[in-house]
Parts: structure tokens; C-alpha cells; sequence
């Protein structure tokens, strides 16, 4: 099972405040382990959403939002993409994971959708598809 481990914004996060050095350490020895461990796919840090955009969609139309974006609670800081069996390990995993940021914080743990997932509408030529684009990766 795949997992999309969020680290949830902050103000800081959303300000560009860095990281310290012991928290950039602490970080790369957990992604060490997560890779030792045979366990992560990826993992990023995203820029505040000051510097992204969003895409909004209705129907054909297409209207594009420059960041900053106000709900910085809903906000992405970033990412890890992990391979284990269970939403538990998933649990386990992160909750070893360093603060990500100096006060509260919070991390989000959302299983990936697998094609087995979606049932009738994965139809063979959508499975055969879906493995020769992850083969390419």
C-alpha cells in the first residue's frame, strides 16, 4: 500500500522561515531510515504557496489564482510518498518522524488509490496502460 504522508503548512512555512540545521539533520536521518527501511518512494519540501498558483476548473473554463493562498491550515509544506503494508506502519513510521517545524505542527497520512481500487471502471486497456506509464517512470 502506498501512502501520501502531508506535512500540513504553518505560518512559518508560509513566511519561508528555513529550517535549522538540527532540524534539516534530524530530518535527513529519518529519510535515511524511511530508505534503509526499503520504505520511501519521495520526499520534498514545497516553497510557500506565495510563490505556487492554483488552477480552477468549470467545465471547458480554466481560471488561474496566483498564490498567497489565506488558509494556511489547508496549505501543503510537503511530502513523502511511503511503500508499507498498513495504514498502522504508515502510523508508526511518521509518529518517529522530527517535528517538522519548530511549534504544532501536523502531519495528514491519505492511502493512494490503486487500480484494483476502482473496480469495474479499471477496465484491462486502463490496467495495461496505467502499468506501462509506471514502467516508464
Amino acid at each position: 500500500m502506498r501512502f501520501m504522508i502531508i506535512v500540513k503548512a504553518t505560518a512559518d512555512s508560509e513566511a519561508g522561515k528555513m529550517p535549522s540545521v538540527e532540524l534539516m539533520t534530524a530530518m535527513g536521518k529519518f529519510n535515511e531510515e524511511l530508505v534503509n527501511a526499503g520504505v520511501l518512494l519521495a520526499g520534498e519540501g514545497l516553497h510557500p504557496s506565495s510563490r505556487g498558483a492554483r488552477i480552477r476548473y468549470d467545465g471547458a473554463s480554466r481560471t488561474v489564482i496566483d498564490g498567497p493562498f489565506a488558509e494556511t491550515k489547508e496549505l501543503i509544506a510537503g511530502f513523502w510518498l511511503i511503500q508499507v503494508k498498513s495504514k498502522e506502519e504508515a502510523i508508526e513510521w511518521m509518529k518517529r518522524c522530527p517535528n517538522p517545524f519548530d511549534g504544532p505542527s501536523e502531519i495528514e497520512i491519505r492511502q493512494v488509490y490503486e487500480m484494483s481500487d476502482f473496480g469495474d471502471a479499471a477496465t484491462p486497456e486502463l490496467v495495461a496502460q496505467e502499468e506501462a506509464l509506471r514502467a516508464r517512470l
